[in-house]
């Protein structure tokens, strides 16, 4: 029977367990916080089940989650435009608040420890499971503010902690190391829907990749610290000790990669390393209904269309194969009627294979709406609807095109992002060679229909993050290609590569850009003079290194003027 946990509903996690006493904003009103309830374990299961909330996969219900709904990047384009994620400093933010919470609530379950009168060994592993996700909730903090204060405990308001000031950013990731390598010296299997070894590395590796190219490409002006390459070289090391011990579990790449993102069987999935599961009638998500039905989608870009390595290996600037990019219009006869299609089977043809998974074979915008088999006419921003999360095959209309009716797995942590981060970390350092990419990023490659990677690929003209090594720069590539779409991973790549410029609309124009639809009559989208479709009309973006920090918010510095205020806010 396929285990499930259902999170933020009266059904909790592991064995589907009662989560009355679960901690909320105000855990004190909620249980009694004594020895006799931190030395029951089921009290103390239902306060670690509660932390599978921080891992939203594809959302809860109606909700966004991760995958497809963050589109503040140069890979989507949201027809109404996605601004910076803060423009001007707020009085309360959800993000500050929330992770603080979440943190408070881990600080009574470390606390109540200290209380419990259950074994050693029992403990032990509840500490891990706390400070594991400890460390998750202050890597979020520390991406979006950077300096914080650094809590090892439940807090109460009138603790003089609270008003004190904010921790450097790098002592509290040294922190978040030593609690990530505590978790990993006392978590272990390989079971996919709870808390196991494989995925505290597979965290690990995520979040030394991030800690490691950020302090190698940080500068004072923009992000108020130089870079350190002593720091750099110290986390990138332990992002490859960390890939390589989810190597050990023998986890390997699923056949299929659109099999990763929309099966409701992930739990067999080879590649899997730890999963969100949902269940049919249960615990459902919307992303599919969001990505198949009448709901204008966030398209992909023409600049991630572009970033798609043609079959022989190469990129568009570069390639002997077809480079027309023009979408074709077709007719088919679907019973008595004639439907006009607007056709770029053609131009995926000649291009890795994950774009074709990504995308349609037929654009979708208004005027030439497309039904992807059945259902609703589907539009989308760029013309370029996403079917990487659909599969019509095996789901009814129903489980597919209504909200809070999608009940595929989301993959969490899995092994193709830990490929990447490897050969990412290993190129940071110098020290990849052949065997390093033959072993991850290429068989990336050959499920993706691409000739093998080498140590020194051809230079790509259209290199533009003043990446001198192109190597690293075509690792990259991949990276974005393979996630596209996935868990916010682009936008945080830019910031940690100090490439937030990139979404600076001015200076990236393609990135408002959608599909060549020059050949297609009556057009009722706006085109620009080479006839791509316009995603948002008189939108603009300008880039500023405070964006590289979210703002705190104004009612926490009033509260606590120690914190202070981030750069240029």
């Amino acid at each position: 029977m396929k285990k499930i946990f259902i999170i933020g509903a009266v059904v909790a996690t592991m064995g589907l367990v009662s989560c009355d006493d679960t901690i909320t904003k105000d855990p004190l009103d909620e249980f009694i916080n004594n020895s006799e309830y931190w030395s029951n374990k089921v009290n103390l299961d239902n306060q670690c089940n509660r932390l599978y909330e921080l891992y939203s996969g594809y959302g809860n219900a109606g909700s966004g989650g991760w995958f497809y709904f963050k589109s503040l990047s140069d890979d989507q384009a949201n027809a109404t435009f996605d601004t910076w994620t803060f423009t001007n400093v707020p009085s309360t933010a959800s993000e500050w608040k929330n992770a603080w919470t979440e943190i408070r609530g881990i600080g009574y379950i470390l606390d109540g420890l200290k209380l419990s009168s259950l074994d050693a060994e029992t403990k032990v592993y509840y500490e891990a499971v706390a400070r594991l996700n400890r460390a998750w909730q202050y890597y979020q903090l520390v991406r979006m503010y950077g300096d914080v204060p650094w809590v090892t405990t439940a807090l109460d308001p009138s603790d003089e902690i609270v008003y004190g000031a904010r921790e450097d950013r790098d002592v509290v990731m040294d922190s978040v190391l030593a609690d990530l390598n505590f978790a990993n010296s006392v978590i272990t299997g390989t079971d996919k829907i709870t808390w196991n070894n494989g995925m505290v590395n597979a965290m690990k590796a995520d979040i030394c990749l991030y800690e490691g190219t950020f302090c190698r490409y940080r500068t004072q002006a923009d992000n108020g610290k130089a870079a350190d390459e002593v720091r750099a070289n110290k986390y990138l090391a332990e992002c490859v000790d960390a890939c390589e011990a989810v190597f050990d579990h023998g986890y390997a790449l699923n056949d299929s990669y659109k099999g990763n993102y929309d099966s409701d069987a992930l739990e067999s999935n080879p590649e899997m390393i730890f999963i969100k599961a949902y269940k049919k009638d249960l615990f459902m998500h919307s992303t599919i209904d969001y990505t198949s039905s009448s709901s204008n989608q966030y398209g992909i870009t023409k600049d991630a269309f572009d970033s798609f390595l043609f079959l022989d290996g190469k990129p568009l600037a570069t390639t002997t194969m077809d480079t027309n990019d023009a979408a074709e219009l077709k007719e088919k006869i679907v019973g008595e009627d004639t439907i006009k299609l607007v056709s770029i089977s053609k131009v995926l043809s000649t291009r890795d294979k994950r774009l074709t998974a990504l995308v349609d074979s037929c654009l979708g915008f208004k005027g030439y709406g497309y039904k992807r088999v059945t259902g609703a006419n589907m539009t989308s921003s760029t013309g370029y609807t996403i079917g990487k999360f659909d599969n019509p095959e095996k789901y009814d209309l129903y489980y597919r095109q209504n909200i809070n009716t999608n009940y595929t797995d989301a993959p969490v942590f899995w092994l193709a992002p830990v490929y990447l981060a490897y050969a990412e970390a290993k190129a940071e350092l110098g020290t990849i060679n052949q065997g390093d990419l033959d072993k991850t990023i290429n068989k990336l490659q050959a499920r993706a229909g691409l000739p093998a990677m080498t140590t020194k690929p051809i230079a790509d003209p259209n290199n533009d993050m003043c990446v001198g090594n192109d190597l690293l720069w075509e690792i990259r590539r991949c990276r974005r290609c393979e996630l596209m779409v996935d868990n916010w991973y682009r936008y945080w790549d830019l910031v940690r590569w100090h490439q937030l410029d990139k979404l600076d609309t001015n200076l990236n124009p393609d990135i408002l850009l959608g599909a060549n639809v020059s050949n297609i009559p009556n057009l009722e989208v706006e085109v620009n003079a080479n006839g791509y479709i316009i995603a948002s009309t008189g939108a603009n973006r300008t880039y500023s290194a405070k964006h590289y920090l979210y703002p705190i918010p104004s009612g926490q510095i009033t509260l606590n003027p120690n914190l202070g205020q981030n750069p240029g806010w």
